[in-house]
């Protein structure tokens, strides 16, 4: 197949060219339509439920909204994880789900337990929404809103946020790809009716009676419609408020006739509402800003392009003097990584270009070679369009050019080998038939070894698709493109290189010394020497190699480790925390300093903006104590000299620590969305504490944190402030409100509308909207003793003040509540800067258990990326091992020898030798990169070798018998290849080793194990493999015994031992008598024979030729015709399909047959090896006897001659050991004769017929209708019952299809005197008349033979069921039986008899209470082994009857 496709290719070379036209014109398309990103989005499958109630505590939260929401989600499918946060006037419930759930799926099932929820949730406490689809790569785009002149006051917050939410976003969610629009800080517009409370005490109003009388006064109605004359009216009842004199004018009632209007209890003014957060921007002030959440899935590059066309178009639409400014485009980052990969690619490419045309030494070949990169990699995008894989950092940046033209380096290297052979041979260029032939077999010769080199590349990638959490999703791209490309450089390689060789390469390559020829011989000289040397020093070479080997794996243990390197985003994030209960005025001021810090001190910030407290929507329900801070950096280029990144992070932390009573974290912007979505911390290590008292874990936390800042590494050391908020309580007085009349609700009514306000309505203008909010005027809400002195209407008309019915206290409460899976727990974390993770936690769990001392029920657990670390390491535990079992068997595949697939696999060892010396060079730690790095090292460290062993089978095949000329010659010939393959894979890695760039950060570790473990691994190809081809095809003067090979062996195989467990020889035997008996090789036959009869079925007869002549002489001329033709009758065609029917149930028939008789053989061999291994224990139980009789033989001659016992007792000593010496040849007799009959029915010399009986038997439940029901179904005597009456139903259907009408088709050519030319044709139909005589008779037969066949399923079943009942009660007895004497009993009966034994030596017991224990011994292991017997021979009759094995 593969040397046709060649051949095609090199024949025709214009459809071979068209296939590639095509190929680069979907490759462009392709790659113009590729969805683009920076990284993949690696945020886990969740979805957040927001519900805000601005009135309520923490605790409340808690209680009221946030566990029934908990528990109603606690038994949805998929659900991995469930977090929540509690805390003032927010709850906000995380549900994680299965990565393979799809996520509208997963929101229908929480919308539909969100209804459940909603009914436990108390009313007016809030209603649970869903977030935005949206992930942790969402923020792609943020912007403020702003005066267009810095300093301008014309707009104040409240009406830059106005224009924000109505203008600005609402064009934007139009916006394709994106999810919602957050608005942040300034004040939403209301409209709010500040009641004064004398006026109401006055008008002897209270305020719910002002509530309800401006909720009644707000409202359109319609009244259908009425016709008048030709027209129609639509009537409406315009009551709607429309502005503030609507509002002013209502009457809340009317005393006398008088109305008391509004305005006369209340000021309406148009205001802020309450606020959670706040935006400040560079130290000038406050801002509002928008965040743009992309939806999830859709194009981050192309929504953040198209979001900012649309703020252009949107700033033209805003009112004069006001601007939008962005200060985070995801567009940048995007760009910036993009444009490293591309840099890395490009460079690359150059390298291996560069690389193949000096050492191929033909600049056609270089380009043959080199053509093949950009193909592939069109071929590879066009794939990822169609699988859906972006590209990005990961799925473009790990590609290796040299690797993917490994195998074409292998073709054409061959190929201008074999065209310089082919012209020195013949002594003149070559002609094209020559050259084309010179192509192929020099083609086919070399193309296993690529095929399978690129195999195992592709191969090795595969468990890399067993990755899952965030490393799968960061580095199945990366599999996924390069085993694109891979594949795409294989089809090229057997279709376009050998096609190009043709079409390009010289056939008269002149003999000449090239540069190439001549760095190949420079590198000869030096290499030659050095295997030589190698061939002499075996046991030199090889303890050096191992000793590299263990001083290298020494090294790895001591690397340390951490997940995935930080990718650098360009841009700095930071987060505030202050004490709880901080006023958002005071947290703003704050903010405000640490940015005048920043933009003064820093001259590389861009801008800084502070994002203080939660947004609108909620999604990151932070607290007015915390800021998240973007610091926004210019280019590079505008730093100052010699400054990195980490030492500006530094400079920053200690510039702000100088601000009083902040605790600062640094990160990055994604970087700080990611940990927070996937654990619920934002810091790189996380200590979880859970318990139940919110004391009790603060305590906790605080002294967890101390432990981890005395860490060395720890930064940014934070723990989450659980308790401190400072609540106004007002507890009211029970006694007090009953002694009045008052209900509690009339007090917090007062409490939550006077003081919180509460929403009446809403008053439109145009289409915008705006709450029409109602509460107390400032001056009796804005201090404590206000509050006291509000006054609470009684039944009795007294106005009681607030004092006399409450307790009105400060006091501190939760700051908020955070709960995992149900459990309460708190949070210490900190980022690790200047050390790896793993090291960290290591020393960090150490001192944990040491010095944290938890109460009973706390627990302790580990979260942030050392989690993600440690379950991607048990993932790599797995996906290596089935790695390198996948590179072997493609290895034994190839060579078809376990001994060569282990001498090309011993570059997998040595190659990890280079890759953990590069990490250790570099002070790199091992991550998830670095061991993605060693999976692709595997796979190509074992290409050389695939070369090299290659070129030895064939030199062998060739005649070269000496092992030494043949490792000379071979690694002489192969040198240019191998440096070639060895070269182009390890510097096309060197872009990305080196690499400065956004994002270079995750391809380093990867890059750097691939270059190392190349050099160390074309190091043993060229020197080491050679030395143990050496060794293990010849005898020589290293003396290697057994062990040392076994030991080598061993040692390269480098995987987890593998037990196989032996089969039983039960089996073993009923195989054998399956294979070897002649009754069941008939039944086989007959088989064959059935299945070759459905041929007959069709049963067409055969076609008819025929020649007519008819002549007539006489009258004017002669006449004459000649007729030629064919002609053919066919049955009706349903009859066909019918004998096909008939004859496909006698198959099944025969099949049932064969079964039936398997199984018989099956329980007869079964029966003869357990009655074997009956009598294997009866002879292991007499030959005991035997030695107990000999025994105590000995022991009464001996009392005898002391004189204690009689010769009485001797001689009954005598006769039982002649009773036990005759047993034991009785049962020997009879193992003998039951081993015969299991060979008999084996049908096989057995040497030695080994039996073994079960020590313990399990007990498994059997009920018997399931025996039942498997009987009627297995059974072959119940199945050919079955069959004979399905085939005498296709009998009387065959029968009936018989009088159907014939069919025959004539076809002819008539020639007519002198003319010819003329043709004809008939169509005939068979009527069959005499039907009646022909066919009833077989009809009737059919028909009786059903009934038979339906009596005998009948009587079958009956005696089936009547069978297994028997067989089944059988069962039960032996079991039961087997219950009753168990090895207990055994054991029981031993004791006693060693005990009498004993007790006759010392003379306490008697000869006949010696043979009475005797008796009872044998007597119980006789009935035992009877009930093993026949326990076993029930389940072979169940067996039998039901078709089913039981256990």
């Amino acid at each position: 197949m593969i040397d046709k496709l060649i051949a095609f290719s090199i024949k025709q070379k214009i459809v071979i060219g068209f296939f590639t036209l095509l190929l680069i014109i979907f490759g462009i398309t392709s790659a113009i339509n590729l969805p683009i990103d920076a990284v993949p989005d690696i945020t886990n499958n969740q979805v957040q439920i927001i519900t805000s109630s601005p009135t309520l505590s923490a605790t409340e939260i808690e209680r009221f909204i946030t566990y029934p929401i908990e528990i109603s989600l606690s038994n949805t499918p998929k659900i991995i994880e469930l977090r929540s946060i509690s805390k003032l006037g927010v709850s906000v419930v995380t549900a994680v789900f299965d990565d393979n759930v799809d996520i509208y799926f997963a929101r229908n099932l929480i919308f539909q337990k969100l209804k459940e929820a909603e009914e436990n949730i108390p009313e007016g406490l809030g209603s649970p929404e869903m977030a935005p689809i949206s992930t942790g790569l969402g923020e792609i785009y943020q912007y403020v809103v702003r005066p267009e002149r810095k300093g301008d006051t014309t707009f104040s917050d409240m009406e830059l946020r106005t224009i924000q939410d109505w203008i600005v976003k609402r064009q934007l969610l139009g916006t394709e790809g994106v999810a919602e629009v957050n608005s942040f800080g300034g004040y939403e517009k209301q409209y709010q009716i500040l009641i004064n409370p004398d006026a109401l005490r006055s008008y002897n109003l209270s305020i719910r009676e002002v509530f309800e009388a401006v909720n009644k006064n707000n409202a359109n109605v319609g009244g259908s419609f009425i016709e008048h004359n030709s027209n129609q009216y639509a009537i409406r009842g315009i009551g709607i408020i429309e502005s503030k004199d609507d509002i002013n004018n209502i009457v809340i009632k009317s005393e006398h006739g008088v109305p008391v209007y509004l305005n006369q209890l209340a000021d309406v003014v148009e205001a802020g509402g309450i606020r959670h957060g706040a935006v400040t921007q560079d130290g000038k002030g406050e801002v509002v800003a928008g965040i743009v959440m992309m939806l999830k899935g859709a194009n981050s590059r192309e929504v953040a392009n198209t979001v900012h066309k649309k703020i252009e178009e949107i700033k033209t639409t805003l009112p004069e003097g006001v601007t939008v400014d962005e200060f985070y485009n995801r567009e940048d980052l995007v760009d910036r990584a993009i444009a490293t990969v591309e840099k890395n690619l490009i460079e690359g490419a150059i390298i291996v270009i560069f690389v193949l045309v000096l050492l191929l030494g033909n600049l056609r070949a270089g380009f043959i070679v080199a053509s093949v990169i950009p193909l592939s990699m069109l071929f590879a995008l066009i794939m990822m369009n169609l699988f859906g894989v972006s590209g990005n950092l990961m799925s473009l940046g790990a590609i290796d050019f040299g690797l993917i033209v490994d195998g074409a380096v292998i073709i054409v290297e061959s190929v201008i080998v074999a065209i310089s052979h082919a012209i020195h041979k013949h002594k003149r260029p070559l002609h094209k038939d020559e050259m084309q032939e010179t192509i192929f077999k020099s083609t086919t010769g070399i193309i296993k070894s690529a095929i399978f080199g690129i195999l195992i590349i592709i191969v090795v990638y595969l468990p890399i698709f067993a990755l899952g959490g965030i490393e799968g999703k960061m580095f199945k791209p990366m599999a996924f493109t390069v085993g694109f490309a891979l594949i795409g450089a294989l089809l090229l390689s057997l279709t376009y290189v050998p096609m190009m060789s043709d079409l390009i390469l010289k056939r008269d390559m002149k003999e000449k010394e090239t540069i190439a020829d001549k760095i190949i011989n420079f590198i000869k000289g030096l290499y030659l020497p050095s295997l030589k040397f190698a061939l002499k020093r075996k046991a030199l070479v090889i303890i050096s190699a191992v000793i590299a080997l263990v001083f290298s794996l020494i090294l790895f243990f001591r690397l340390g480790g951490e997940f995935i390197p930080k990718l650098d985003e360009g841009d700095i994030a930071y987060q505030i925390a202050r004490l709880p209960g901080i006023s958002l005025t005071e947290s703003k001021r704050i903010g405000t300093i640490c940015e005048q810090i920043l933009v003064k001190k820093f001259p590389e910030v861009k801008t800084v903006v502070t994002k203080t407290g939660a947004a609108e929507i909620a999604t990151d329900p932070m607290g007015v104590e915390f800021s998240d801070v973007l610091v926004m950096l210019k280019p590079k280029e505008e730093w100052r000299k010699g400054i990195s990144k980490e030492e500006l992070v530094e400079m920053m932390h200690k510039e702000l620590s100088a601000v009083p009573g902040i605790g600062l974290s640094f990160t990055q912007p994604i970087e700080l969305r990611f940990n927070e979505l996937m654990s619920g911390a934002k810091g790189d290590i996380a200590v979880k504490i859970f318990g139940e008292d919110l004391s009790e874990l603060s305590k906790a936390g605080t002294d967890a944190a101390k432990i981890i800042s005395e860490i060395k590494g720890a930064e940014d050391v934070s723990v989450q402030q659980l308790e401190g908020l400072p609540q106004l309580q007002i507890k009211i007085k029970r006694d007090k409100i009953a002694r009045y009349g008052i209900n509690i609700s009339d007090v917090n009514e007062v409490i939550e509308t006077g003081l919180a306000g509460k929403t009446a309505g809403v008053v439109f203008e145009g289409d915008k909207k705006f709450d029409l909010v109602i509460k107390y005027q400032q001056g009796f809400r804005n201090d404590i003793e206000g509050i006291k002195n509000i006054l609470i209407n009684s039944l009795g008309g007294l106005k009681i003040p607030m004092s006399e019915l409450a307790d009105i206290n400060i006091d501190e409460g939760p700051a908020e509540i955070t709960r995992d899976n149900g459990k309460r727990r708190i949070i210490a974390q900190c980022n690790v800067r200047g050390r790896d993770i793993e090291s960290f936690v290591n020393e960090l769990q150490t001192k944990m258990k040491d010095g944290l001392k938890l109460p009973p029920g706390y627990s302790l657990e580990y979260g942030g990326q050392f989690k993600n670390l440690e379950s991607a390491k048990k993932r790599l535990y797995i996906a290596v091992p089935v790695s390198l079992f996948f590179i072997f068997v493609l290895l034994y595949i190839t060579f078809n020898s376990i001994k060569q697939g282990l001498l090309v696999f011993s570059g997998i060892p040595f190659a990890i030798v280079g890759g953990i010396i590069a990490l250790v060079i570099r002070d790199i730690p091992f991550s998830i990169s670095a061991g993605v790095g060693f999976i692709a090292l595997f796979g190509v460290a074992v290409l050389n070798g695939i070369v090299m062993i290659a070129h030895f089978n064939k030199l062998e095949k060739e005649g070269v018998k000496d092992v030494t000329e043949r490792i000379i010659l071979g690694t002489t010939a192969r040198l240019r290849p191998i440096l070639m393959t060895a070269l182009v894979a390890s510097l096309g890695f060197i872009p990305m080793a080196i690499s400065t760039g956004a994002g270079a950060e995750v391809q380093k570790p990867l890059a750097t194990v691939v270059i190392g473990g190349l050099i160390s691994s074309t190091l043993l190809t060229l020197i080491v493999l050679p030395l143990l081809y050496s060794i293990f095809n010849k005898k020589s003067n290293f003396k290697m015994n057994s062990h040392i090979k076994a030991t080598i062996i061993c040692f390269f195989l480098l995987l987890p031992a593998i037990s196989f467990a032996q089969t039983d020889d039960i089996e073993r035997y009923i195989e054998l008598g399956i294979k070897n008996n002649s009754e069941i090789e008939t039944y086989r036959l007959n088989i064959e024979r059935e299945e070759a009869g459905i041929k007959k079925s069709l049963n067409i007869p055969k076609p008819q030729l025929f020649l007519e002549y008819e002549g007539v002489k006489g009258g004017l001329e002669n006449f004459e015709s000649r007729k030629i033709g064919i002609s053919q009758d066919f049955e009706f065609p349903s009859t066909y399909f019918l004998r096909s029917d008939v004859q496909s149930v006698q198959i099944e028939i025969a099949k049932a047959e064969l079964q039936s008789k398997i199984n018989s053989v099956t329980a007869g061999i079964k029966r003869a090896y357990y009655s074997a291994a009956l009598n294997n224990f009866l002879l292991r139980l007499a030959k005991e006897n035997l030695k107990i009789a000999d025994e105590f033989l000995l022991t009464a001659e001996r009392k005898l001659d002391a004189g204690f016992v009689t010769s009485l007792d001797v001689l009954n000593a005598k006769v039982n050991k002649t009773r036990a010496e005759n047993e034991l040849k009785n049962i020997e007799n009879e193992l003998r004769k039951s081993s015969s009959e299991l060979k008999l029915l084996v049908n096989a010399e057995i040497n030695d017929v080994k039996i073994e009986s079960d020590s313990i038997i399990s007990f498994n439940e059997i009920k018997f209708d399931e025996l039942v029901s498997s009987a009627m179904q297995n059974n072959p005597e119940i199945v050919l019952s079955r069959l004979k009456k399905e085939k005498a139903e296709n009998n009387i259907s065959l029968a009936k299809s018989l009088l159907l009408p014939n069919f025959s088709l004539k076809y002819y050519n008539q020639k007519l005197g002198g003319e010819s030319g003329y043709y004809g044709f008939e169509v005939g139909l068979g009527i069959p008349l005499w039907f009646w005589a022909e066919n009833s008779g077989t009809i009737s037969e059919a028909n009786i033979d059903k009934r038979i066949s339906q009596t005998e399923e009948d009587f079958v079943s009956r005696k089936i069921k009547t069978e297994v009942k028997s067989a089944f009660d059988d069962y039960i007895n032996s079991k039961r039986q087997m219950e009753f004497i168990n090895t207990d009993v055994l054991n029981e009966a031993r004791q006693i008899l060693d005990a009498t034994k004993r007790s006759y030596e010392e003379g306490t017991a008697s000869y006949t209470d010696f043979l009475q224990a005797l008796k009872t011994f044998t007597e119980v292991q006789q009935t035992y082994s009877g009930n093993w017997y026949n326990y076993k021979i029930s389940i072979i009759n169940l067996e039998k009857l039901t078709g089913r094995s039981i256990k």
